[in-house]
């Protein structure tokens, strides 16, 4: 069996160094493989974390919402009390505040604000702004968004899994794209065995083991291991790591053979 083939047959997990470089000698449909995996798992998370720390707040904010009220021409029609906390979590928080006046704040890491004419999204980053739609009606009541979130919920979390595994594998493509030349780079200059085409399938195995990270972090979130700064944290180092693996990877490649004369063709 050639080394080409043994290669191949290794590239099945890109956790270590010397598992990403397998996948430079792996068809592409392996790392594809691999990528959907990985991207079901991120899926699986954040669904997760959707259920068990978002929805039941939402599903709780609109039980608490006032019997009439509606979205119209761009402004909200409150018939209950202002500011009014609809919902309060640890990681959300719903609340109607109609002149956003602020007396009304969170210590939730989210907290969505209902104004007269827009809506604000909180959190550590700042805030978000976004109008309300002009020109349509929309309920702002208990008696028609009650059954409509019971009907769509379980839909909303399948298309956010679906939007989540496209989404990744879209943007896993574009950072391969980035990151094959840096990874040739490194296999050119050691006298390594890396074609562009392993390089770019390299540097797509090289973003696993980051992703995976990020996966276990959102868990630890959702559980209140880690708090909303700490998750930023391992943010950023999930883009680290898919750069380390980028550049270190190709050092586990076999050296390219070195000619040597057996002869002296002087002679």
């Amino acid at each position: 069996m050639n080394e080409s083939v043994e290669k191949a047959e290794c590239a099945w997990q890109p956790l270590t160094l010397r598992g990403v470089s397998a996948f430079a000698g792996a068809p592409l449909r392996r790392l594809l493989l691999v990528q959907f995996v990985v991207a079901l798992v991120a899926a699986a998370s954040v669904v997760w974390f959707l259920h068990r720390a978002w929805f039941p707040i939402i599903g709780e904010a609109i039980r608490q919402l006032p019997t009439q009220g509606e979205l119209r021409s761009g402004r909200l029609d409150w018939q209950g009390p202002t500011p009014s906390r609809l919902a309060e979590g640890r990681f959300l928080a719903i609340v109607v505040d109609l002149d956003h006046a602020g007396e009304a704040r969170s210590p939730a890491h989210v907290q969505v604000e209902f104004g007269r004419a827009d809506c604000k999204v909180y959190s550590l980053f700042g805030y978000a702004r976004a109008a309300y739609p002009q020109g349509r009606t929309v309920a702002f009541n208990r008696g028609e968004l009650g059954p409509w979130w019971g009907a769509w919920a379980p839909a909303i979390l399948a298309i956010a899994a679906g939007l989540v595994v496209g989404s990744l594998m879209a943007i896993w493509a574009c950072l391969a794209t980035v990151y094959f030349l840096p990874a040739w780079l490194v296999g050119f200059f050691t006298n390594r065995e890396l074609s562009l085409g392993g390089s770019w399938r390299l540097a797509g195995a090289a973003l696993m083991p980051g992703a995976l990270v990020m996966c276990a972090a959102m868990v630890l979130y959702g559980w209140g291991a880690l708090d909303i700064v700490r998750l930023a944290v391992a943010a950023a180092l999930h883009l680290v790591m898919g750069w380390v693996y980028v550049v270190a990877s190709p050092l586990r490649l076999p050296r390219q053979a070195v000619a040597t004369a057996t002869e002296n063709p002087f002679v």
